[in-house]
């Protein structure tokens, strides 16, 4: 049976955010909205992507933080992880795109799971860099995986997505 076990895992900087030991409900933020609108569609399993020390709540700070890591290359510490990751032969990863590419606990997650032999269909929040290089670098972390075309959707569109998502999935064969 070569059944698709589909996981729709996440980074978004709003939302459920870990703050001292705790689930933290904040504003849902522009990826977590897709990633909802993602599952509804291909009825995987979701996944949020949460560090263990929270981003700003501030934009600007939150990219003046973001540009820090990833000059640092850093890998932030994940307050969570997937139970039975080998269950899954999909994972379509959401993000925001930031600086370019994607945030730096993107890369902490990629680093953390064996990916090998799994597909990954990126899926990015952006007001306008669209994918960045965010796929070049997902390339490069997971060199023994499939990657497939990602979708990059506008944050202020991003309610509005359905039929272009649905088009998206269907192009990268994850539903019919």
């Amino acid at each position: 049976m070569n059944e698709k076990r589909i996981l729709v895992a996440y980074f978004s900087r709003s939302g459920n955010n870990y703050i001292n030991g705790k689930i933290m409900n904040l504003p849902v933020g522009n990826t977590e909205v897709l990633a909802n609108l993602i599952v509804e569609i291909t009825k995987g399993n979701i996944f949020r992507i949460d560090t263990m020390s929270p981003y700003p709540s501030d934009y600007e700070e939150t990219t003046d933080v973001a540009g820090k890591e990833l000059r640092e290359k850093a890998r932030p510490k994940l307050s969570n992880r997937v139970e039975n990751m080998s269950l899954y032969n999909t994972v379509l990863l959401g993000y925001p795109n930031w600086w370019g590419t994607i945030p730096m606990p993107i890369a902490t997650f990629l680093t953390e799971y064996d990916f090998a032999g799994k597909t990954i269909a990126p899926f990015c929040t952006n007001e306008g860099s669209g994918l960045g290089r965010s796929i070049a670098d997902i390339k490069a972390l997971c060199t023994k995986s499939t990657i497939l075309d990602g979708l990059a959707v506008r944050g202020s569109n991003v309610r509005s997505t359905g039929t272009q998502v649905l088009n998206w999935l269907r192009e990268i064969k994850v539903v019919l």
